[in-house]
């Protein structure tokens, strides 16, 4: 099974595609938090420019 991918964002601007764990690396944060960024109640505390995590979903 391959692992899920996801997009980081900061406001509209596409800063990393890649899986969480690679994410995570990349901002110097755990993984968790990088998973923080995709849940509702992140996205109600936060402004649009915040950073943004979004799941990619596999076309079949």
């Amino acid at each position: 099974m391959k692992p899920n991918e996801y997009a980081l964002y900061r406001g509209d601007t596409l800063l990393k595609i890649g899986t969480a764990d690679e994410l995570a690396a990349f901002k110097q944060v755990k993984r968790k938090t990088i998973l923080f960024y995709a849940t509702p109640s992140y996205r109600k505390r936060t402004s649009g420019k915040s950073l943004r995590t979004i799941r990619l979903e596999e076309q079949v």
